[in-house]
């Protein structure tokens, strides 16, 4: 047998083998667009080359767990060692004499049995194979010009772990089924969060972390605040960082561990270990981002989010009432977002009348008018605006029978609460990219929302009120969304 001579092209190994939409095909046309390549992209194209020249399952084993074959790499050429490869060959594919054996043969036979496939779980286990290799290999070193075999540095029985999310209110709640995910893989590890002070108490509510830090956001001139922050990441002492704020401020904060070691880092800070590799990243859905953010640092699945309720008392006027909760409000910077409050009123009596659950109005301060509104053609229903904070919002959304409202961040702790949710859009946002996810979420759009009769919003309304299956699975069809002209 002729081994491969430096020169030679070996078997490729591209984007193109992957079904377009799939992670697999993602990480590989972001590596194919990048000079600096990620060392998992690297290793799986020298995997397939030499799986497609010696037709030896054992080669590809050993080459991870034993000795490298690869010689040298230059490019998209290679030489592979005469010596190491007549070595590999004789050894069977089960071997298990060395640590790096079984994660070593997972990754090959999950990698092979991804080409081609469009189930996003065989993707999945090919990054968790990685990740479960690049604790006895080191994954960088085998991945270099000059292939070597080397063991990483020992991991601490607890590591350490950061979670990023700073802002804004609906896209934190987003961030709880990832959080979820991050939990169930760090069972047995210590982890913190950085976010933001409105946020707290909804993260400690939430029960996913063990400690919370706030991040006081100082302006690019506050060198005090930064040399603050700074000393705050690096006093944690962690070994990795998921980052699901993944915008340039939380990227900039790798660079605040420097010159210490900096940890592991999913997200999209520049050189990071884990990218999330897609170039189309940014018009997907921020629950399926971040999903597959997850999916490429090994974590797989991603729960829809989900907002605990805690043990204090309904407010007063709700103990042993059904109700549904009506979110008239949005920023005041987007008016564009509300549907015209006394629609809501109008809506409110009509439920009321046809249902007898009681309507219970929610907002920020400052929407007491829309409130007002409301009450004045549905005078039973409950005023809540300005009195409940985001843990209390959590609470009422787990016992409310379900919400509408309009495209803001309360809809989506509703939509976390579990229960089915009527959502308003306008063409200010785009519903595909933003809307919440829940076991039933409708979408009803209008160009113009003054424009949405009451009729088909109360008609959604009363669609609702059939039995529902509260899957929360990722992937399992939680959006349906109705245009009305």
């Amino acid at each position: 047998m002729t081994p491969t001579k430096l020169g030679a092209r070996p078997a490729s190994l591209d984007a193109r083998d992957f079904p377009v939409g799939t992670p697999l095909h993602a990480f590989f046309r972001w590596n194919e667009a990048r000079w600096r390549k990620d060392p998992r992209y690297t290793i799986a194209r020298d995997l397939y080359h030499l799986y497609r020249r010696f037709d030896a399952h054992g080669v590809c084993v050993s080459h991870l767990a034993i000795r490298p074959v690869v010689r040298w790499r230059f490019g998209s050429r290679m030489l592979v060692s005469p010596c190491g490869l007549a070595r590999a060959m004789g050894v069977p594919p089960d071997f298990s004499g060395e640590l790096a054996a079984g994660p070593a043969q997972r990754v090959v036979e999950s990698l092979l049995a991804s080409i081609g496939a469009i189930d996003p779980e065989k993707h999945a286990a090919v990054f968790k194979a990685f990740e479960e290799l690049s604790r006895v290999v080191d994954l960088a070193a085998l991945a270099a010009r000059r292939p070597r075999r080397r063991t990483p540095p020992l991991l601490p029985a607890r590591r350490k772990i950061l979670v990023i999310k700073l802002s804004a209110l609906g896209d934190f709640v987003q961030a709880l089924g990832p959080a979820a995910a991050i939990r169930r893989q760090h069972i047995d590890d210590e982890i913190t969060l950085l976010t933001t002070r409105p946020f707290a108490e909804l993260a400690q509510q939430s029960g996913f972390f063990d400690e919370i830090m706030i991040d006081r956001r100082p302006k690019p001139f506050d060198v005090a605040g930064w040399f603050a922050l700074r000393r705050l990441l690096r006093g944690g002492g962690f070994d990795r960082v998921y980052d699901l704020q993944t915008s340039d401020r939380s990227s900039l904060y790798a660079w605040l561990f420097l010159p210490d070691r900096r940890p592991q880092w999913s997200g999209i800070a520049w050189n990071c270990s884990h990218p999330h590799a897609n170039l189309g990243r940014y018009p997907q859905h921020t629950i399926e981002k971040q999903a597959e953010q997850l999916l490429m640092a090994g974590i797989y699945p991603t729960p829809l989010p989900a907002c605990p309720a805690s043990s204090r008392r309904l407010p007063a006027g709700l103990k042993r009432r059904t109700f549904f909760l009506l979110i008239p409000g949005s920023s005041p910077r987007h008016p564009v977002k509300r549907w015209p409050a006394k629609n809501y009123g109008e809506l409110a009596r009509r439920v009321l009348a046809a249902t007898g659950l009681v309507p219970v109005i929610i907002g920020a301060r400052g929407e007491e008018p829309l409130a007002a509104d409301i009450r004045a053609a549905c005078p039973a229903a409950i005023d809540l605006v300005g009195r409940t904070e985001l843990t209390r919002l959590a609470d009422l959304a787990v016992a409310a029978a379900f919400t509408i409202g309009n495209d803001t961040g309360a809809t989506h702790i509703a939509a976390a609460g579990g229960h089915p949710v009527i959502v308003l859009f306008s063409d200010a946002s785009v519903p595909s990219r933003c809307a919440p996810r829940g076991s039933e979420i409708h979408v009803l759009t209008s160009a113009r929302l003054n424009e949405l009769p009451v009729d088909r919003v109360f008609a959604s309304v009363m669609q609702t009120r059939r039995p529902l299956d509260h899957s929360r699975a990722l992937g399992a069809p939680a959006v349906k969304i109705s245009t009305s002209a």
